[in-house]
């Protein structure tokens, strides 16, 4: 192969092989072609759906891999995607003919107990994180599937288990470093780039390549949590017991009732739980969750953290096509549960869920314009979490769930939780940073004028001022 074609952001550009092999040289990991081993498997990404063949795959080991490949991506105004976990419903890791810059094989992270804080690099997942710093009794509030990237999650806000208690995985971030559209490595913290600091945290991937976190950490020790599930027949009155459970609950608790199909077939209404607090006091407060009759499942127990991060893994295992719907709700009333309810019972896959996730306590006491992460009331993440194996089978599932979505749209808010977005037009991207879009967009103006990081949920820069 003497040459390379390589999507631009005018159309396609030839690159000789030589610049290729420079490039390659460069670099302490590995640059892949279409034609390398292992190219195949490091273009997949958790949705299926996304079947995207990139021109290049970076593969970094360090932060001098990844200013690289800006650089050479920037010399060339070559399209670039940036892969962390992959885990983004969008698929926007990865882009046909475009400079993937793959962070997966980052994986670096020291804990200091003594500070209660993590510097962890952006390829590892939360498993892995959450391994490191439990060793120590500690944790740092990220997301609620194991296999979610820390990179992504955090940047787009980061709502999980330790929410309430200790806000979102961003209001822990202490510092990143960043390479930029320009091709420098800079720190952003509160006291070097704070303007850049406050886009990242939120601003989903706008900005730059995050070559490394600083988090601070919590002590949790043993918590509280599992599922408890009613039969289909009971599941709204479930749903409304948990709610006001939650809504009432305090910040130790975090709810997310849901409505899916149990491992034998049986559809059911549920609630996931944690709490982080004295377990005798957990057990009385979610005692209303047990008093609906015997429920088919109880798996509510004292379990370590690492626990709680993995316990849903089940529920969403790779391989399979994803089409999300989401937006937050403040409050869910009848209505809102009644078409839940319907459209829960007919659905065409009984790998798909929907739930209604509390933001609450911590996360909310953030003021909307502190972070670039906006949405700070007291309300529910609302999603759609659409699954299924068959390619055939793409049209009834996506024409189900934009059915539902539509079905709830008299009940729920157009903000959304960005990480929760697929590939929705401009307003839902607006609606995703909410009241923050337009700083947002003049920050994007000031780091990134050439929309260099676009293949995200994307800012457009702010036109120049006048």
């Amino acid at each position: 192969m003497n040459e390379l074609a390589v999507t631009t952001t005018g159309g396609e550009t030839i690159l000789a092989k030589e610049r290729v092999d420079q490039l390659g040289a460069r670099l302490r990991g590995p640059l892949l072609r279409a034609t390398d081993e292992g190219y195949d498997e490091c273009r997949r990404i958790f949705n299926a759906m996304i079947d995207r063949r990139p021109a290049l795959i970076v593969r970094c080991l360090s932060a001098d891999d990844v200013l690289h490949a800006v650089r050479f991506a920037r010399d060339h105004e070559a399209l670039v995607a940036v892969r962390g976990g992959g885990h983004g419903v969008a698929g926007n890791a990865v882009c046909d003919g475009a400079i993937l810059i793959d962070l997966s094989l980052m994986k670096g992270i020291r804990v200091d107990p003594a500070r209660r804080i993590a510097r962890a690099e952006p390829g590892l997942r939360l498993a892995e994180f959450d391994q490191e710093t439990q060793v120590f009794g500690l944790a740092a509030p990220t997301g609620l599937i194991s296999n979610t990237g820390i990179a992504g999650l955090t940047l787009g806000g980061g709502v999980g288990w330790l929410s309430g208690l200790y806000g979102l995985a961003c209001d822990n971030l202490l510092s990143v470093d960043i390479v930029t559209a320009d091709g420098k490595l800079v720190t952003a913290s509160t006291t070097e780039n704070p303007d850049l600091f406050w886009g990242v945290r939120g601003g989903s991937g706008n900005f730059g390549v995050v070559t490394s976190f600083e988090y601070r950490l919590h002590p949790v020790g043993p918590v509280l949590a599992g599922m408890i599930a009613y039969p289909y027949g009971k599941a709204k009155a479930f749903l409304q017991a948990a709610l006001d459970v939650s809504s009432n609950g305090p910040d130790e608790l975090t709810m997310k009732p849901v409505l899916l199909t149990l491992a034998d077939g049986t559809r059911a209404g549920a609630a996931n739980l944690c709490y982080c607090g004295q377990l005798a006091e957990g057990q009385r407060i979610i005692r209303r969750l047990r008093s609906l009759g015997a429920p088919l499942v109880d798996s509510v127990q004292p379990m370590p953290y690492v626990g709680v991060q993995s316990m849903l893994d089940a529920g969403v295992p790779l391989g399979n096509r994803h089409y999300w719907k989401s937006s937050f709700v403040r409050h869910p009333g009848e209505q809102a549960l009644e078409v839940m309810v319907d459209f829960m019972a007919r659905t065409p896959s009984p790998l798909t869920f929907s739930y209604l996730m509390r933001v609450h306590g911590a996360a909310t006491r953030v003021r909307p314009s502190d972070t670039a992460f906006a949405h700070r009331a007291n309300c529910y993440d609302f999603a759609i979490i659409s699954q299924w194996p068959d390619a055939a089978d793409d049209e009834r599932n996506v024409a189900w769930t934009r059915a539902f979505f539509e079905a709830m749209h008299p009940h729920v808010e157009q903000s959304v939780y960005v990480n929760n977005l697929g590939e929705e037009g401009d307003d839902r991207v607006r609606a995703a940073y909410g009241p923050n879009y337009d700083r947002l967009a003049v920050l994007k103006r000031r780091y990134d004028p050439t929309n260099f990081f676009r293949l995200n949920h994307n800012v457009r820069p702010a036109p120049p001022a006048t």
